[in-house]
């Protein structure tokens, strides 16, 4: 942005995606660890300290970053098997890798499948948990008898609930959604949401 330079290598590309994968991957189940959190918050009060021990956050910080690592890598070897042309205009701020897959001049099948697969199970597991913490954290509101106690226990989800509102529509929007040469701005745009202002959006949260 600094030097005006549109230009990247393909390793600088490469590694641009793989970061990008590895840290979309992490906020995902970021998001999902905190939903559980609030989940046994509100849910289980009194034994928060017992559930949410040193074990467990550690452990609940180390997987997400395991299986972010793995997932980065594998989408990443992926696209190092795919073959370009020599000169590539990609029609986004950044090496996406949606728009990577598009650019193929090689058979992209495999590629599209893997990339659908991680998708629907790195984004709609999480998300099916992150539902089901809502769900039980609903429930648990209802049951309070005091207005100003259910005002507090919404009040305390209800930024998160916007957060993975804006990041799961968009990226999932993104990543699901035919992909079509004409819709390059629209992606574009989507992607601004999720890359840029979910993460400006986290101290919000914290």
């Amino acid at each position: 942005i600094q030097t005006q330079s549109k230009v990247i290598t393909y390793e600088g590309c490469l590694s641009q995606m793989y970061f990008f994968i590895l840290f979309a991957g992490l906020d995902i189940f970021l998001l999902t660890v905190m939903a559980y959190d609030r989940f046994v918050a509100i849910c289980h009060p009194l034994h928060y300290l017992v559930i949410m021990n040193p074990r467990v956050c550690g452990l609940l910080v180390l997987v997400p970053w395991i299986m972010s690592i793995l997932n980065s890598l594998l989408e990443s070897i992926m696209v190092l098997c795919l073959s370009f042309c020599t000169v590539l205009e990609i029609p986004h701020f950044f090496c996406e890798l949606n728009q990577m897959i598009q650019l193929a001049c090689s058979d992209t099948f495999l590629s599209n499948m893997v990339m659908y697969f991680a998708a629907v199970l790195l984004g709609g597991v999480p998300f099916a948990g992150i539902l089901y913490s809502y769900s039980k954290i609903v429930s648990s509101i209802r049951g309070i008898s005091s207005a100003q106690g259910k005002y507090k226990a919404f009040s305390t989800c209800a930024s998160h609930l916007s957060v993975v509102s804006l990041f799961f529509c968009t990226s999932l929007g993104v990543y699901l959604s035919s992909a079509a040469p004409q819709s390059s701005h629209s992606t574009a745009v989507a992607s601004v949401m999720y890359t840029v202002v979910t993460p400006m959006l986290n101290p919000l949260i914290y």
